[in-house]
């Protein structure tokens, strides 16, 4: 699998990507979440013009998943990380953070962060197996509890989240 720089063609594509990638929740009680609509295609510009924003592509060079992340706390955020339902399980959610991993490293950046669902089996268990532990409230800085907050606001506190952290 081939990681490229997101382009400022990729945004459709990555929408189609996110709407792909999150109708397993769907199966599992979340409809809500499977029918959020990804962000706008502006939205996926601002992070293909800024970065960190990378995509996994097909032989064709066709997206097929993609991490876009933004400086919190001192840290890397990882704002999403999706991979098309088509070709999910293959570890390309994993090469994606570890591509940002290495970008971090290299920046002198001390840790990822990211935010998700703590009972979904591709959220919460997947980024512990992929190194990041749970923080506590009190490790929270001012970036990451401004997160927290607006996805209360958007209702994602439905279900239980968490904060999570790989060190570098």
């Amino acid at each position: 699998m081939h990681i490229r720089p997101a382009r400022i063609d990729d945004p459709p594509l990555l929408q189609d990507i996110e709407r792909a990638a999150g109708r397993c929740f769907r199966d599992i009680g979340m409809p809500e979440i499977a029918d959020d609509e990804p962000l706008s295609v502006a939205e996926l510009a601002s992070y293909v013009e800024r970065g960190p924003a990378w995509v996994a592509v097909d032989a064709a060079d066709v997206p097929v998943a993609y991490l876009i992340a933004d400086p919190v706390d001192g840290n890397l955020h990882v704002e999403q990380v999706s991979v098309h339902a088509d070709h999910a399980r293959r570890g390309i959610g994993r090469l994606l953070l570890g591509r940002l991993a290495d970008h971090a490293s290299a920046s002198g950046v001390p840790a990822l962060t990211l935010t998700t669902f703590t009972d979904v089996p591709w959220n919460a268990p997947y980024y512990g197996r992929c190194g990041f532990r749970t923080l506590t409230d009190d490790e929270l800085g001012p970036g990451l509890r401004e997160i927290r907050r607006r996805e209360a606001a958007h209702g994602l506190d439905r279900w239980p989240r968490i904060c999570m952290r790989r060190d570098i």
